[in-house]
This record gives structure tokens, sequence and C-alpha cells, in this order.
């Protein structure tokens, strides 16, 4: 065949693709039975979702399209747009950098005036890395500031948010809004370690808090290690106590506990300042918010991990409050502003330019999808993934999301009939939904997509399952 006859073979096959993508020019294909069958054992009608399989390189019309150009919420397969979005723009190697500055000079290990952290954004400023800030602060020579510790938050414009607006679940750690300065996600985690001897738990937290009463131990209760959060009775509302009006189950062993600060505001102030103190450090002003002095320069900067690291937690753990630190980074990196507007309008652009602009392009709101209002359709992300499938950035991005059987939010759940898949999930109230690349028996490999947006889509699992192997037993 002639170099012009394989460019016209393939124009026409991405044609046909592009066809049957496409209202009005490919009718509607029946769903595979067992598909069918397992959406009726759901009670989820099949007007309730959507579904397509298509060629990852685009070159072949899809083997299944069902209503494909229909808007739907995708809960936290949404997460695809904005890590895609971060790896084409920001490039794999991006990092988020926290400076730190000092005011003052540092005479016999005191700095005389205030330490300054600014937040630009980091996602992953956790308590081990917390912990390596203040220790290359230590290693300045500085053991006790005579100042403050000033906490810069400029960097996102976002309004304080209710934690328990969304679910009414507001102690969960998913439920974190971001920050500037995210540290820990907003949560602590208390560890319980059973001692039969002295018959209680003992209780740890980390990171410790500056200024709340933690209480040390619990006592033990016989029986099963059932429900044995419900068991320890916590209390976790007021901001300055953490305290159990229960037991722990000694058959437990030990158990770990995160959760979400009652008072988000004033977790970073509170946890910078615990351990700061807990490392030996002094202080005698207070931690506050603040703005850095312009003619400042940094002492130092904490560097992040590269974006292709913090986007594997994103994708494989759904972490919602990671993903909204991206998609507001996004704002900030390319139009100079990290605020949700500023970060709807840069994937919007992003999205015109490499997608394409017709119809069925995603509606963003805080682009982690634990939203009501976010929506795609399966044919608009399905081109999405096609082009990241062909993109230099295939592997960051495939490597991202959960494998099935093996890791992420899909360790549980393995392909029956052989073949392997890299899908992101999705779940909400009322919206569930798989998304990403199966790779089939034959060797060939296949966008899938499958969501429900129906008070029963959870059930609908083994549905969207039943499709991601018979995709894969092509």
């Amino acid at each position: 065949m002639s170099f012009a006859s394989r460019l016209l073979a393939r124009s026409f096959g991405l044609l046909l693709a592009f066809a049957a993508l496409t209202p009005g020019l490919a009718g509607a294909q029946p769903l595979p039975p067992e598909v069918d069958a397992a959406l009726a054992r759901a009670k989820v009608p099949r007007d309730s979702v959507t579904m397509l399989v298509a060629d990852a390189d685009g070159v072949r019309p899809p083997r299944l399209a069902w209503r494909s150009q229909t808007q739907v919420n995708p809960a936290s397969i949404m997460k695809l747009v904005t890590t895609y979005a971060a790896l084409d723009l920001l490039g794999p190697a991006f990092v988020w950098t926290t400076p730190v500055y000092v005011d003052g000079p540092v005479r016999n290990g005191v700095l005389e005036g205030n330490l300054y952290i600014r937040g630009q954004g980091d996602p992953k400023l956790v308590i081990e890395r917390l912990w390596l800030l203040l220790r290359r602060v230590q290693g300045m020579g500085i053991q006790s500031i005579d100042g403050d510790i000033v906490l810069d938050r400029s960097a996102f414009e976002v309004p304080d948010i209710d934690p328990f607006a969304f679910d009414g679940e507001g102690l969960r750690p998913y439920n974190a809004a971001p920050d500037a300065l995210l540290v820990n996600f907003k949560s602590v985690v208390m560890t319980f370690v059973p001692n039969r001897a002295t018959q209680a738990a003992q209780v740890t937290y980390e990171p410790p808090l500056a200024g709340v009463a933690m209480q040390a131990t619990v006592p033990l209760s016989a029986g099963e290690c059932n429900d044995w959060r419900t068991s320890l009775g916590g209390d976790f509302n007021d901001p300055a106590r953490i305290g159990f009006t229960g037991s722990f189950p000694a058959a437990c062993g030990e158990k770990e506990w995160p959760v979400a600060y009652s008072n988000p505001r004033s977790y970073a102030a509170r946890a910078i300042g615990g351990l700061w103190i807990e490392m030996g450090g002094r202080i005698k002003g207070v931690v506050r918010e603040g703005r850095v002095p312009a003619e400042l320069r940094p002492a130092f900067e904490l560097s992040s991990p590269p974006l292709a690291e913090v986007i594997r937690d994103i994708n494989k753990y759904s972490n919602n409050v990671m993903a909204q630190q991206l998609f507001l980074t996004l704002g900030l990196q390319q139009k100079r502003r990290g605020s949700f507007e500023t970060a709807r309008a840069t994937v919007r652009q992003w999205w015109n330019d490499r997608i394409g602009t017709g119809e069925g392009q995603p509606v963003l709101d805080n682009g982690s999808g634990r939203s009501r209002d976010e929506r795609i359709t399966s044919a608009e992300l399905a081109k999405m993934l096609q082009i990241a499938w062909r993109s230099p950035l295939m592997p960051e991005f495939v490597s991202s999301l959960p494998a099935s059987g093996v890791d992420g939010t899909l360790r549980k759940r393995a392909l029956r009939g052989g073949g392997a898949a890299h899908l992101k999930t999705g779940t909400l109230r009322d919206a569930a939904g798989v998304a990403g690349y199966v790779h089939a028996a034959s060797g060939r490999r296949y966008v899938v997509i499958a969501i429900a947006n129906h008070a029963n889509a959870v059930a609908a699992r083994p549905a969207f399952d039943a499709l991601v192997d018979w995709a894969a037993q092509d």
C-alpha cells in the first residue's frame, strides 16, 4: 500500500471513530447482555448510565457508545481532567516550593525576630515533610524564636468552607478544604495500642497540636472488634480538646483513626507550633497568620515531590484536597491568581487548545469531582483519554491510575477474564463510575468509560466491572 493510500485509510478510520462519538452520525448500540443484566439487578435503568469502549489510538470506531453525548456528573473521575491538564501545562517534573524567611539575626541559638513560612499550594506538606522543614530551621542554628512564627497563606484566594456542608461528614479527612499552606490535610491521626496489663489503650496523636488537650488513654473492653470507632465515643467538637467517652475493644489490636480537626482555620498554626515545641524548639511569641514583608528573601525553600508522583496520590487514592490544590495551582501558575475562577478559566482554555471546542466540554467547579455541579460527556472524556494515550506524557498519566486488583481504589477489584486495566474510580451519593484504559487479552488497548447518575449508582459497580471484563476479553 502506498503512503497516500495508508494516509487515506487512517483518515477514514479517524472519521469513523469521530462519527461514532458524534450525535446523529451513529446509531445507539445495545449494551452487552452481562452489563444489561447487572444493571437490572442493581435497579439502575439504562437511561441513567453512559458507557463507551473506544480504541485508545482513535483509529477504529468504538466497540460501544451508549449515551456518549449525555453530560453526567463524573464524581472523582473529573480528577482525570485536572491531572492530565496539569501534566500537560506544568510538566511531570514540576514541584511546589515552601519558602522560609527570617527577619532578624541569629545569636546563641536565638532568632531575634520573626520566622515566616509562605505556603504556595504544596499538596503534600505532610507531617514528615513539615518535620524536615523545621529541622532545617534548627540547622540554621535556631533553637529559640524571640518573635512570632508567621504563616503566609495569601497565595490562594479561597473562601472559608464549612466542612459539613457537602455531605454532613465534616470530620472525614476527604472533606478538607484547600489551603495555600495545607499542613497534613488538616487532620490528626490517632493510634490506639491496647495493653491488657493496664486494661487501657495508649493513644498517640500525630501531629501534636499546640493548645489542644489530648486524652492519653482509653479503657479496654471485651468483645469482638466490629464498629470500634463507635465504641470509642470520640468527642471532637471542642477545638481545645480531643477526648473519648467510650472504650476500645482489646481484640482490635493496634488501630489508626484519621480525623479532620474541628477548627481547620487554626490547624496549621497549632500543628506547626506543636511540632516545633516537640522538637525542642522554643518561642516567645505566637504562631499567627500574616504576610511576608516584601523586602525579605528566603533563607531556604522546601520542595515538594514532583508532579508525576503527586498525581499518583491524587488518582490512585482519589485525594480530593490534593486535586483541589493542583487545580488552584493551575490558576496560580498560568494566570498569577490562585482562585477557583482562574483555575476554571485555565483548564477551559487548555481544553479548547488541546482537546477541542465542540459540544460537551466539561463543566468545572473545583477540579476534584467532589461537586454536585461538575459535568462531562463520555465522548469528550474519551477524546481526552485518547489524546493522553498518544502523548509523550502517557507513561506518567497511566501509571497514576489505580491498577485493577493491584493498588489504590481498585486493589480489591481484579479483572475476571484476563487482561489488565488502569481505571479512575468515582463515587458520590448519586454518581459512580470508572474511566481509563483496558489492556485486552488480544493486545489491543481500549478507553473504557462507565458512569451512572442515579440514586442507586453505587449498586451499579458490578455492571461497570462487567463492562471492563467485556472490553478485556477482545
